[in-house]
């Protein structure tokens, strides 16, 4: 079992993506720092930030014990997940089976579950034009998703067998159900899942990681969301 005697820099914020990681360190119980990163003030794109993730997204880590014993900084939340439990020997399986199966639902989750329930947020409370077409794509989408994920979860305790960093990506943005139009009874396998997941006092102390902090309502801020939205190469 490996080790850590430095702690992990997080470079987060309690969203969905960013609580993904807060959950794995606290699953590991290995130390770590907190380092929250307002997007809505735009200090993604500082240098010091951008020399962690040039992609200026939440959240990053660097890992002061990185392979040979040197510091590594890592981007993307998937790729997180998967370098600690590769480090960790935990969440993450050995066998060269399971581990196809993990990755295809954690790549399940870092290239559909969530990026087309954050369009479907956007289009439905942010867009300053309501567009019918875009709304209802998304929607539909979102309801697509949930039921893969029910019908994977049909006769499991977790999406894969044995709880793993595939169910850590994915409880971020399901448990927002309620926002998307997901009821309990057209997906009650998700609902079980989720309420094992919660029931974990590693989940529940990742959700709640850096929500100590009160954010302004990102609908409400203007500035924040000229900041967020319709950014350009720099």
């Amino acid at each position: 079992m490996t080790t850590q005697t430095k702690p992990i820099e997080a470079y987060s914020l309690p969203t969905p993506n960013g609580q993904k990681v807060h959950i794995m360190l606290e699953e590991l119980g290995v130390p770590w720092n907190y380092h929250r990163i307002d997007i809505g003030k735009g200090e993604q794109f500082t240098p010091e930030f951008l020399a962690i993730s040039p992609n200026n997204k939440i959240p990053a880590i660097v890992d002061p014990e990185g392979p040979g014993g040197e510091p590594i900084s890592i981007f993307e939340s998937g790729a997180i997940l998967k370098y600690l439990g590769l480090k960790f020997g935990k969440l993450y399986p050995t066998d060269p089976r399971q581990q196809v199966k993990v990755d295809e639902w954690l790549f399940w989750q870092v290239g559909g579950f969530g990026p087309m329930l954050g369009q479907n947020n956007h289009f439905s409370v942010y867009a300053p034009e309501k567009i019918p077409y875009a709304i209802k794509r998304y929607n539909d989408e979102t309801h697509r998703l949930f039921g893969v994920l029910n019908k994977q979860l049909a006769g499991k305790e977790y999406i894969t067998g044995e709880y793993s960093v595939a169910d850590i990506a994915a409880i971020g943005w399901a448990q927002a159900w309620e926002r998307y139009g997901i009821t309990r009874e057209e997906f009650p396998h998700v609902h079980a899942w989720l309420e094992r997941l919660a029931a974990r006092p590693a989940v529940a102390a990742g959700l709640n990681w850096g929500k100590d902090v009160q954010a302004k309502s990102l609908a409400d801020d203007k500035e924040a969301q000229k900041i967020l939205f319709n950014q350009r190469a720099r």
